[in-house]
């Protein structure tokens, strides 16, 4: 009966009390309810969206925005730009634009949060840059001008996308329109500069900070640690790490992280591990990652048993797991060649529900090639390119060659075609390197599609191997579409070979 009295407005204000409580359970089902009853209105979905945050996937918003009738509760700008925020959110940008332009045709007229949104996911997607100009241009042919916060996400675009020079362009751009730059905008143009270590520009940007009474906080400060790290600064990066720590912006592990790294790959390991050493004698709070970074160091320089020694110690300390640091002790213990400890991490994987990554195969499959285990490394190939990973073209074509030379001709096709209809070219001696191993195994039709695909990218003596195999073997009816693929490619097709054929031909006519 109480239900039957409560007017929309009063469910909303139901709905924003359990949001600000975060008793998300009884929100989604006072939402329900008011679906169920119609008593909902546009603000009942936009604040329902925003209000449910990362506890609503994107799955069921999307359900939430298909169930909605009413046409013009669907293209309002207010419920899409929620919709919008949700999805990128839930890292599903490319969801985002696709969904966006699907609303504009349906008769979203979009606004400037609308763009600030999207132009947020760009950061994080193929080509986001490139996307986030066609956002900007489509903006402003709309008749709507950059504020604030569609600036920002610019800048940290173009920080995400190593586009220093436009980063630049669009920060002068909104102070020459009037808009005074925050933190945020600052720390973006930032990290544009970190992509090259161009301290000087960084400095005087932090000196313009000052002058407009911006506070700089941790996250300036870190950035400001990448830049002097990229650009080689590394005693400048100790005294700025030291600041961080006068300031309390340095207890957890990353600032460390940062110039840990640095050190790595500029050949200074001793430094980096001096750097570790006195973060541990700190008690700074761990993820690993820092375990990470010296497990990953010393194996590459083949001090194997450094590299041990921190995985062991960083399985006594801590009992939390995620994918870069098992990958980096997986590493350690396949260079080891200890069978025990790599099953005891894949195992260790499995129990923590961590899915492993391109980076995991990768390491698993060289290690199997390396102990000879070629069909255990083919099926960990299957299992990779089944996850939507794609394994890299030389480690493909290393294992095909191991394959083909252990009779498993079969499972070196499989291989060869999962770089075939991978989305990138591959090279041209693969597939010689392919026929020549499907004639050792008489899988004469499979090297048929080779040879018929890929004829022009084949040597002469490959293709004259493959035709004579290909003609002994009987198979009359398929000949004339061989000898055609020859001849399209250039290939001259010996006199023998027509001969040879049309005798077939007659014993056996079609």
């Amino acid at each position: 009966m109480l239900g039957e009295t409560l007017k929309v407005q009063d469910m909303n204000v139901i709905l924003r009390y359990f949001g600000k409580l975060s008793r998300r359970q009884e929100l989604s089902q006072v939402f329900d309810w008011m679906q169920q009853n119609q008593k909902i209105n546009v603000a009942s979905y936009s604040s329902y969206v925003k209000l449910m945050g990362n506890s609503l996937s994107s799955v069921e918003a999307l359900e939430m925005y298909k169930s909605i009738k009413d046409r013009s509760t669907k293209i309002n700008v207010s419920v899409c730009n929620a919709l919008l925020s949700c999805l990128v959110k839930n890292g599903k940008s490319e969801s985002s634009l696709k969904l966006f332009t699907q609303m504009k045709r349906d008769g979203l007229v979009p606004d400037v949060v609308t763009y600030s949104t999207l132009l947020a996911g760009c950061a994080k997607v193929k080509d986001g840059y490139c996307k986030a100009l066609e956002l900007v241009q489509e903006l402003m042919s709309n008749g709507l001008l950059m504020d604030s916060v569609t600036y920002g996400s610019l800048l940290s675009v173009c920080a995400s996308h190593k586009e220093c020079n436009e980063a630049e362009k669009y920060f002068q751009k909104m102070k020459a329109e009037g808009q005074s730059p925050n933190v945020y905008h600052c720390s973006s143009l930032l990290n544009a500069y970190s992509v090259d270590g161009n301290y000087e520009k960084a400095e005087a940007l932090i000196e313009e900070m000052r002058s407009a009474g911006l506070v700089l906080n941790k996250v300036v400060y870190t950035t400001l640690l990448k830049v002097y790290v990229k650009g080689g600064l590394f005693e400048k990066s100790k005294e700025l790490l030291k600041e961080l720590e006068a300031f309390g912006y340095a207890k957890d592990e990353m600032p460390f992280c940062l110039l840990m790294d640095g050190l790595v790959k500029s050949g200074h390991l001793l430094e980096a591990k001096s750097v570790f050493d006195e973060m541990m004698g700190k008690h700074v709070k761990t993820d690993g990652y820092s375990y990470s970074i010296m497990i990953s160091a010393f194996c590459r320089s083949g001090l194997l048993e450094d590299a041990k020694k921190l995985a062991s110690e960083f399985e006594e300390k801590y009992d939390k797991y995620d994918v870069v640091i098992l990958n980096a002790m997986l590493s350690a213990y396949c260079r080891a060649g200890e069978i025990e400890n790599i099953m005891s991490m894949m195992k260790k994987m499995d129990d923590s529900a961590i899915s492993p990554d391109w980076n995991t195969f990768n390491i698993l499959i060289r290690y199997f090639c390396k102990e000879k285990l070629y069909l255990l490394a083919y099926r960990t190939m299957e299992d990779m390119h089944r996850k939507g990973h794609q394994p890299e073209e030389g480690l493909c074509s290393s294992l095909i060659y191991h394959l083909g030379k252990t009779d498993a001709h079969s499972e070196a096709f499989s291989v060869y075609n999962m770089l075939r209809y991978s989305k990138r070219t591959i090279s041209k001696s693969l597939h010689e390197k392919i026929l020549h191993i499907l004639i050792a195994g008489r899988l004469l039709k499979d090297a048929y599609v080779v040879v018929k695909d890929n004829a022009g990218f084949i040597s002469r003596p490959a293709i004259k191997r493959f035709a004579v195999n290909f003609m002994r073997s009987g198979n009359v009816n398929l000949i004339n579409d061989v000898m055609k693929a020859m001849h399209s490619s250039g290939h001259k097709i010996d006199q023998w070979i027509v001969n040879f054929q049309n005798e077939r031909q007659s014993r056996w006519p079609a």
